[in-house]
């Protein structure tokens, strides 16, 4: 537009040419600051897995006999090829999305992988192409966004030591250099490991629960890569295995008042007809989709997912603070796929803006019934207070199961029998034990170990693997839970180990003379 002289006030900026400037390299170090939070991270790498069509995605953490080395995400996806891979590691740029796409902005795999790794390596193949890999770093970066290629050899080696997952396409996603694994003290990485898959196994579970019930299969494993035992291309021995199970916000069995979930339509200026489904939670649930994804005061309010993937887990967004007769409350909202500017979703995610239209829409908000939004909060305060006069039986805190139980077990224990805090988890391993011992605590390092000359015998005549055994493991974990975290050390409590494991050993001989006439 002209520069119109004189004139009172320019409506447009008058401009007299344009140039394009490419961003400098500084741009890196905001790149690598975005502010992600390790789950958050992972999960954003796994959104691009889903995007590519992946029904089988696994988290591995990589070590060695002394430190945590890596973190690789190994799909089944479509894979790309070359000029995808050029693509999808230019800084900047963004692609075209679907209309049920989980990716929006183009910046979510460079800017969560380099926010908590120092490299990141994509290696991937297609159907029609051979395995190829690029690699950024934060160097790279700096030297004017320099990307290198991976030497092909390279990367057809580390899809074929996928090849349970990757068949015939896939994406190997590879941090190193990771900030968190640096610092982690030697001799300190099992304990680390432990709590940070637990993290990462609720998060996952929380914000792709959807994706879960609907059958992908996520699991998150540890590797020692160290254990390769002088075999060529092993992956090394397999130290934990976990499927990432779907923890539903609003899995309960019997809701908490008589006829919710109720649907409630609010008129959003900008949007339009708005659903939402209000949800009562029963009071004092011991469900993990209520109890174990977070503080309570912080899980009530609105759930707002994008295409099925949850992107807000709580809150009430301006609209009200939290409040303790609230913790029932939770509200699901699926965000209109029409263009609109009154939700705007953050980068990483994991929060939603609103505009006053929101806000707005839930005072005229009403179900058929009648029931208003704020009926809807009554309700919901009302029977937080019914539930707040019923009495329980009040059960004695345990400490938590570890490394080598099922997943699935551990959550229903966590459901069912308050944690002792500051515990470290119970774990199990199965060990080279005196042939007349069936079992033994190590209760410095919290620790049941199993004598693993019985080990087959409980799995099918298998090996078994990390989380094998189920039925055994949980008798002994309720069997001997008690005997950690004790000071002095009874006679008679250790009189009653000693019964136990001969009565024990006896069952694991008689088991085994069974399944030998079963067999014969």
């Amino acid at each position: 537009m002209p520069y119109e002289s004189g004139a009172d006030w320019q409506y447009d900026v008058p401009t007299t040419g344009s140039t394009h400037l490419p961003p400098d390299a500084g741009y890196g170090k905001a790149l690598r600051s975005q502010g992600y939070g390790f789950e958050v991270a992972v999960a954003d790498l796994i959104d691009n897995s889903i995007d590519a069509g992946a029904d089988k995605i696994v988290v591995h953490f990589l070590r060695d006999a002394e430190r945590i080395l890596t973190l690789l995400i190994i799909d089944n996806g479509r894979g790309m090829d070359d000029a995808s891979l050029d693509a999808a590691m230019t800084v900047g740029r963004r692609r075209e999305y679907g209309d049920g796409a989980l990716g929006m902005y183009g910046t979510g795999l460079k800017a969560a992988s380099l926010s908590r790794a120092g490299s990141l390596t994509v290696v991937s193949r297609t159907r029609r192409s051979r395995a190829a890999g690029r690699r950024l770093t934060a160097e790279g970066i700096e030297d004017s966004f320099r990307c290198d290629t991976v030497d092909p050899r390279y990367a057809q080696d580390l899809v074929d030591r996928y090849d349970g997952i990757i068949e015939w396409q896939g994406t190997v996603v590879r941090w190193d250099r990771v900030s968190d694994f640096d610092t982690v003290a030697r001799g300190q990485s099992d304990q680390y490991l432990s709590k940070a898959i637990a993290r990462l196994e609720t998060h996952l579970g929380l914000y792709l629960h959807r994706f879960l019930q609907q059958g992908l299969k996520l699991d998150i494993a540890v590797w020692d890569v160290s254990a390769t035992g002088g075999v060529r291309g092993s992956l090394g021995e397999e130290l934990d295995h976990i499927a990432v199970e779907a923890l539903d916000p609003f899995g309960y069995k019997v809701p908490g008042k008589a006829g919710y979930p109720l649907a409630i339509t609010a008129p959003v200026e900008g949007v339009g007809d708005v659903e939402l489904t209000a949800h009562i939670w029963p009071a004092k649930s011991k469900q993990a989709g209520f109890r174990q994804i977070g503080p309570l005061n912080e899980r009530q309010g609105f759930y707002f997912y994008r295409n099925d993937r949850l992107v807000q887990a709580g809150g009430w967004n301006g609209l009200r603070s939290p409040e303790g007769h609230l913790a029932l409350a939770r509200i699901a909202v699926d965000l209109p796929s029409v263009p609109h500017d009154v939700f705007s979703l953050d980068v990483k995610k994991e929060g939603v803006t609103v505009t006053p239209a929101f806000t707005l829409g839930l005072d005229k908000a009403e179900a058929a019934s009648g029931t208003t939004f704020h009926g809807y909060l009554a309700d919901a305060e009302a029977a937080y207070r019914d539930g707040a006069k019923r009495t329980e039986i009040v059960r004695k805190p345990v400490t938590a199961p570890g490394k080598g139980l099922d997943p699935k077990i551990k959550r229903v224990i966590k459901e069912e029998l308050p944690e002792k805090p500051g515990e470290e988890p119970i774990a199990f391993t199965w060990s080279a034990l005196p042939d007349d011992v069936f079992f033994d605590l190590d209760r410095e390092n919290n620790a049941i170990l199993l004598n693993k000359a019985f080990r087959e015998d409980f799995n099918d005549g298998r090996r078994g693997g990390s989380n094998d055994a189920p039925m055994l493991k949980s008798l002994l974990y309720l069997l001997l839970e008690d005997c950690f975290g004790l000071g002095r050390w009874e006679r008679a409590r250790q009189d009653r180990i000693d019964y136990w494991n001969t009565i024990l050993l006896s069952s694991a001989h008689a088991e085994r003379e069974r399944r030998a006439r079963t067999s014969s």
